[in-house]
């Protein structure tokens, strides 16, 4: 139960109505004995900057950035990233970092590609060393056959984008599975899908907050038995 006491996240994106992000953000708080809170803000892009502010004059100790905000709020809050999914309220003042890219460090690869162009392949762009990308605003349809990792940053569900096989691994950012992913996990292909995306950022944010480390395995049953 919420109090006067209770330190407040959110979730700022258009839209967030099926978000996973608060169940796996309050069963974190829950298992750490946290008295913190995490709820979704439906916010419109013209109202982006009116939230950002809102957040330090309702004391919230931070707030997750989701589509298709990521880009637009680097620029209006202190950050060195070109996509910002992960703000620090701290003294009055709005930090930005992006943790989108946390689920490479569990991961062995040579070369990677990126599929798609919005705040996610951004994020992904720069945490990898220079990878192949592909989108249809640059260039179509992506060759990835030399890529050993493969990162599907698009919201396409039904079309299957590329095929992957054996010796190849997936992220596949959007959940549930795409045809893309279900395509490359019959062909013998790995598939990391976004459920982990999502618990990997996720445990990222939440020690950025808390200065706690995240309980991962809570996290992952979260989202996993919703």
């Amino acid at each position: 139960m919420m109090s006067g006491e209770t330190r407040l996240v959110g979730l700022l994106g258009d839209p967030v109505s099926q978000s996973l992000s608060p169940l796996m953000q309050n069963a974190a708080f829950a298992a750490r004995g946290l008295d913190w809170a995490y709820v979704p803000l439906h916010v419109t892009g013209e109202r982006l900057e009116d939230a950002v502010r809102g957040l330090v004059a309702l004391g919230f100790a931070g707030a997750n950035v989701t589509t298709p905000h990521k880009l637009t709020v680097a620029k209006l809050v202190q950050t060195d990233e070109q996509s910002v999914n992960t703000l620090v309220v701290r003294d009055g003042r709005v930090m930005g970092y992006s943790t989108d890219a946390a689920v490479l460090d569990e991961l062995e690869f040579r070369r990677a590609a990126i599929v798609g162009d919005g705040g996610a392949a951004v994020a992904f762009a720069a945490a990898l060393p220079d990878p192949a990308h592909f989108s249809r605003k640059k260039a179509w349809p992506p060759d990835v056959s030399d890529a050993d990792l493969v990162i599907n940053a698009t919201s396409e569900r039904d079309e299957v984008l590329f095929l992957l096989g054996p010796g190849q691994t997936l992220i596949d950012l959007p959940y549930p599975r795409t045809a893309t992913a279900r395509a490359a996990e019959a062909a013998g292909a790995r598939v990391v899908d976004g459920l982990e995306v999502l618990v990997a950022q996720g445990a990222a944010s939440f020690g950025l907050w808390t200065g706690v480390p995240a309980p991962i395995d809570v996290m992952r049953s979260a989202v996993r038995s919703a």
